[in-house]
């Protein structure tokens, strides 16, 4: 059987340009000997192959299906697929794959011996997966032929599936994807077979050897002499197992397309990966949107902001945001990080202000570019900053607002110096992102179209590629999404719903220094250009805000939370020593509220800490009064025991400092 787990996501930056490949012109040629192989596959099967312990083709085997008894059935000849119809009713139309004797196989692979049987539906994890697998040859077999493009690979995941496709310079577009939506479910609907066939490596090799993708898959992950090859429309190394036929997807969804990087023996590939999810019925798939969308209202960051009581909007300053006590804490936490972060890293921090004469607007050539967006004073004409400025109907929570901070740093370095300040920058990335607990993908943007010296771009756009290559993340050419004045990495976080944000970022700029007549003087005595960097980590620290609220859904991690402890005083008699350990607590640094309700039980209290998400409960009683101690619980019911107050304070105070996402377990 096949061995098939390699990695085929590999990290390396695309060369500039690539050839536009077309689907493979030997496909009819690869379709025959496939045909000609499985037709000897099957005879040999028919015949029953090579002598062995097993029963002779066509002699009876016992067959113990799971639920229904045994049955009886003839080597060789009877299949799952069979046995499921004559059960009768539903089960042809639910089965999806069959454990036989603890292996997964096709339901139209015939049963060699006697079996336990099991007949796996979409219910099921393994039934599920198969399904998926299913789905990602499909898309793969449209996409090839919907784009002219060449199958790399496709791929189950725990949530959907996908495939990669080689395109040469050409990227899926947004738009074309209802259409090849359509065109997968029109091929759903012909109901072609799952065609297997078991071969030898050579074998293989003659049948992709026109694909050089699946030829290093081939190379790199079949371990094994023989492996499993699947045809439905078009040829895919796949161990299987896979369902019948493609009538069984009845409702299909290509969700997103991205980049991805391919590393290969004639150097780096840029491929387009598409991503998809697909159900055995319609209502099913309208089900999974539903239960998404409610996962994200549930974290809506603007609900989170009233129910916790972070910020609100008015209409008096629409696109402004009001935060509030517990909402001021999160966004001032999150400064102090990065200013901590910035100081550790020799940086200094200045304050410039926010409104200036269009005069410099002018100069920098934003007004050029955005003089339609920004906002303009009477006379004299004074600007605000060129930055974020949405239409009324653009603002959206904290996402799209008119007054935001961001953390924007600009650093001045000659030429030389420039690959060491993008590495650096690359570096302090991705040591804030691993705090915030964001995993994150990286897209060098080259401009449409560009001033200056065509040379200085390139060896920019080189310079940002050898940094991405040394980097060691996976990363995507993104073209035309640059600046006027200059490329770019943009770094897009992956929240804990799966969805991408655009926060940080890396810009160079050629441009600034050459309008400002910026120069210094070189090691050889003459005056030269520096290169300026653009780089935020943060990026606009509102947006950041949301995005880290709708991420963790209300449980913000301890050192940012706004909801640290709660005291919870066992009864009125001891509401006074929950007072004083609120006050520690709060001159500690600590965000400590206190709940006095004397008409609540101590397990309502409890329990209703929890469900606001506190990361901490203190509990105090008559016992602990009297040790000067506290009764410590988790916002998940861990309870930790008694400690003093001293050194439970000092514990959380650690916890805080040292940004850890999991203070609760380890308190």
């Amino acid at each position: 059987m096949a061995a098939h787990t390699g990695r085929l996501l590999l990290l390396a930056g695309p060369p500039r340009r690539h050839r536009v490949t077309a689907p493979d012109p030997a496909l009819p040629e690869r379709l025959r000997l496939f045909q000609r192989l499985r037709a000897a596959q099957e005879r040999r099967e028919r015949e029953g192959g090579e002598p062995g312990p097993g029963p002779a083709p066509g002699a009876p085997i016992s067959i113990a299906l799971r639920g229904r008894g045994r049955l009886p059935g003839r080597a060789l000849r009877t299949t799952p697929l069979q046995l499921a119809a004559e059960m009768g009713g539903d089960l042809v139309e639910v089965a999806l794959v069959a454990r036989v004797n603890g292996t997964l196989q096709d339901l139209a692979r015939p049963l060699e011996r006697d079996a336990d049987l099991e007949l796996l539906g979409f219910s099921s994890p393994e039934g599920r997966a198969a399904f998926w697998q299913s789905g990602a040859c499909v898309l793969a077999a449209v996409a090839e032929q919907f784009f002219r493009a060449t199958p790399c690979t496709a791929r189950a995941t725990e949530d959907g599936f996908y495939c990669d496709l080689h395109m040469g310079d050409r990227t899926v577009q947004g738009r074309e994807l209802p259409a090849l939506e359509l065109s997968c479910a029109t091929f759903a609907r012909a109901g072609h077979r799952f065609e297997r066939l078991e071969a030898t490596r050579q074998q293989l090799a003659e049948l992709f050897k026109d694909n050089p993708f699946q030829l290093q898959q081939l190379e790199e992950e079949v371990t094994s002499p023989m492996a499993t090859v699947y045809r439905c429309g078009h040829l895919q190394l796949c161990p299987g197992p896979l369902i019948p036929h493609t009538g069984l997807i009845a409702a299909l969804s290509v969700l997103t397309s991205s980049a991805v990087r391919w590393q290969g023996q004639g150097g780096e590939r840029s491929l387009q990966r598409l991503s998809a999810v697909a159900f055995p019925g319609a209502e099913e798939l309208s089900a999974w949107r539903r239960a998404r969308e409610a996962r994200a209202a549930l974290r809506d960051h603007r609900r989170i902001g009233r129910e916790q009581e972070l910020f609100f909007f008015h209409k008096l300053s629409p696109g402004s945001c009001f935060f509030l006590p517990r909402g001021a804490h999160v966004y001032n936490a999150l400064v102090d990080f990065i200013r901590a972060e910035y100081r550790a890293r020799g940086f200094s921090e200045v304050v410039t202000p926010n409104v200036f004469s269009a005069r410099l607007w002018e100069l920098s050539g934003h007004w050029q570019h955005y003089s339609s967006h920004i906002f303009t004073l009477s006379t004299p004409q004074l600007t605000l900053k060129p930055m974020n400025c949405p239409d009324p109907a653009a603002l959206t929570g904290l996402t799209r607002v008119r007054r935001f901070q961001q953390d924007d740093a600009h650093i001045f370095c000659t030429p030389e110096q420039l690959q060491g300040e993008i590495d650096a920058s690359l570096d302090f990335i991705r040591a804030v992102y691993t705090v915030l607990g964001f995993s994150f993908r990286l897209a060098l943007a080259t401009p449409p179209g560009f001033l200056g010296d065509p040379q200085v771009w390139d060896r920019a756009e080189q310079q940002l590629e050898r940094s991405l290559r040394s980097f060691g993340q996976p990363w995507e050419l993104s073209p035309g999404d640059g600046a006027f004045y200059g490329p770019k990495i943009d770094i897009r976080i992956r929240d804990a719903l799966g969805r991408q944000h655009q926060c940080g970022t890396i810009q160079l700029d050629f441009q600034m220094p050459e309008r400002f007549g910026l120069e210094y003087t070189s090691a050889s005595g003459g005056m030269e250009r520096p290169v300026l960097v653009h780089r935020a980590v943060l990026g606009s620290v509102e947006r950041m805000v949301a995005v880290l609220a709708e991420s963790c859904g209300g449980r913000w991690p301890f050192w940012l939370s706004p909801l640290q402890v709660m005291v919870i005083p066992q009864a009125p008699d001891v509401e006074d020593y929950a007072r004083e350990v609120q006050a520690v607590l709060r001159g500690g640094g600590l965000m400590a509220d206190l709940d006095w309700d004397a008409g609540a039980t101590l397990a309502r209290k409890i329990r209703r800490a929890q469900l606001a998400h506190y990361n901490f409960q203190l509990v105090v009683g008559p016992r602990e009064r009297g040790g000067g101690s506290v009764s410590v619980r988790t916002r998940d019911n861990l309870q930790l025991g008694e400690r003093p107050l001293g050194q439970a304070l000092r514990r959380l105070q650690e916890l805080r400092d040292t940004r850890v996402p999991d203070a609760e377990q380890r308190f």
